[in-house]
């Protein structure tokens, strides 16, 4: 008997699945996952991002059993995983989500795909995203965006054993996740950071759309008002539990039941399918140049920073020690929560970009780490936009002071965050250590102790970084990369007529916009 095997990745749901429909529509089907031992030695890998995927894994297989099937995890190497499968079992075709990872799945990819092609097994991809592959040029992308969530979400598969098989016992591959200890794992996980599952993220979305997104516009660039403005949807797209697709969908039903009233509910929602555009819209670019995860875009950027690592700066950084209050507050929640809105983001990649002078790659790597939600597409293209490498952005300098003082003018979050700075009083919350020594006596902190100084001097060291990025900037040879690069990856400002009621903007808003959730 003849069998397709549904491989499911960052695809963990059964609602609205390409993939899995289609395969049982043809015949028999056995649904795999597999842990690769390799992905999880890769420097953008952490044990927070495992823990999520055994939760979301967990609440997948139970929602088989359910419709009658069995979710089968092996540990392996994908194309050494299914020639064992295929020695003891043979199938006749593979069904999976077209994936835009990191170098490490592409590769694998790229070595199952030969592997298909000697067996003569028929390898069927199916977008997860509004992303295309082998895209040409961006002309008509927005509309092919627009096609993609036009489309109605498909059905749970009509529950039926006889659809499903098992595996036979004659395998003898593991059969249960591998411990984070057999995966070399940090155990490190963030006591505040999200749970995975598909419930969770449908609770996530319900609430959104109900309530919290009343305070989207206006709510999403403090991080005080962020954790709850932003959607908080990230993870679960990231990892699948959500397809792109029914978000927007739910989205654009609850716009089309508010009222007229409901003015600033609207405007929130209207920006978060721009969002879910945008978000679409950088993943792009990582598939369709893979070589952004570790060169950089404009290689006449090539050399700026990479001979001039400063392992001080960096380990002051990642410590929360900059001396910054913003920026260490900001440090100290991510690695408590795995979350931080955009606009912190930013601010952390610019921080290490221009005053601390940090290439982007390794910078990359923590920050990847540090995010449950890291999708490796969106990631290192805010890397590299963020860092100036890109030739087309001008550059965000953010100055981690002013910042505070934008969105933090009272120190709640400082404070919360960094317990040492409620002794410290209004007046020198942003600048700690200029406090006069008889008020660090009086309020019982000491410079240079209890609160760190800064790393540099952030005004001379981000004129220095100003001054070398604009001069390379500016010069001649830089001008025609710059050009290809646009023509590449920049969006195109026209209107779609495959657009529906609300979806994206006709003009969307640059391609500096920030991808707050």
């Amino acid at each position: 008997m003849t069998y397709g095997i549904v491989w499911f990745k960052r695809d963990l749901r059964l609602h609205d699945h390409l993939a899995l429909y289609t395969a049982v529509s043809r015949g028999p089907v056995l649904c795999l996952y597999v842990v690769e031992p390799s992905l999880w030695t890769q420097a953008d890998a952490a044990n927070q991002h495992y823990q999520f995927l055994l939760e979301s894994l967990r609440e997948l297989y139970t929602a088989l059993r359910k419709n009658g099937g069995q979710l089968h995890i092996l540990t392996g190497e994908v194309t050494e995983v299914f020639a064992h499968i295929f020695a003891h079992q043979p199938f006749s075709a593979i069904y999976s989500h077209e994936e835009t990872g990191n170098d490490a799945t592409y590769q694998r990819d790229k070595a199952l795909g030969r592997w298909c092609r000697t067996q003569q097994i028929e390898w069927h991809e199916f977008a997860q995203f509004g992303v295309v592959r082998r895209l040409q040029n961006r002309d008509d992308w927005q509309a092919r965006w627009n096609a993609h969530n036009d489309l109605p979400c498909l059905p749970l598969p009509k529950s039926s054993a006889e659809k499903f098989i098992q595996l036979t016992t004659a395998l003898t591959l593991p059969r249960l996740p591998p411990s984070l200890q057999e995966l070399h794992l940090d155990p490190y996980d963030p006591p505040e950071r999200q749970h995975g599952g598909r419930q969770n993220g449908l609770i996530l979305l319900d609430s959104f759309l109900r309530e919290r997104s009343y305070q989207y516009r206006g709510g999403i660039s403090s991080p005080l008002s962020a954790p709850t403005a932003c959607s908080r949807l990230s993870p679960y797209l990231a990892f699948g539990c959500l397809s792109l697709r029914e978000v927007v969908h739910a989205t654009r039903q609850k716009l089309a039941e508010l009222p007229a009233t409901a003015d600033r509910q609207k405007k929130g929602l209207d920006a978060f399918i721009s969002r879910l555009y945008w978000h679409c819209h950088f993943i792009q670019k990582l598939e369709s140049e893979p070589e952004i995860e570790y060169r950089n875009m404009h290689r006449g950027y090539d050399g700026l920073r990479e001979q001039e690592w400063n392992q001080a700066h960096f380990d002051a950084l990642v410590s929360a020690r900059t001396g910054w209050p913003l920026v260490d507050a900001c440090v100290t929640m991510l690695r408590q929560t795995g979350w931080l809105n955009f606009r912190m983001r930013a601010m952390l990649v610019s921080v290490a970009a221009y005053p601390l002078w940090l290439d982007w790659r390794r910078v990359g790597h923590w920050l990847a780490r540090q995010f449950l939600d890291y999708e490796p597409g969106i990631h290192w293209s805010q890397m590299q936009m963020q860092s100036g490498t890109t030739g087309t952005n001008v550059p965000r300098i953010y100055n981690p002071i002013k910042q505070a003082g934008d969105h933090d003018p009272h120190g709640h979050f400082v404070r919360r965050w960094l317990p040492v700075m409620r002794r410290v009083p209004d007046t020198w919350l942003f600048e700690p250590w200029r406090m006069p020594p008889e008020v660090q006596a009086a309020c019982s902190v000491k410079v240079g102790v209890d609160i760190t100084e800064p790393v540099v001097d952030l005004e001379l060291a981000t004129r220095v970084a100003k001054t070398r990025l604009f001069d390379l900037r500016k010069q001649a040879h830089m001008q025609p990369e710059n050009l290809i690069i646009l023509e590449k990856h920049g969006s195109r400002r026209k209107s779609s007529s495959t657009s529906r009621q609300p979806s994206v903007p006709e003009k969307p808003v640059s391609t500096q916009l920030e991808l707050d959730w």
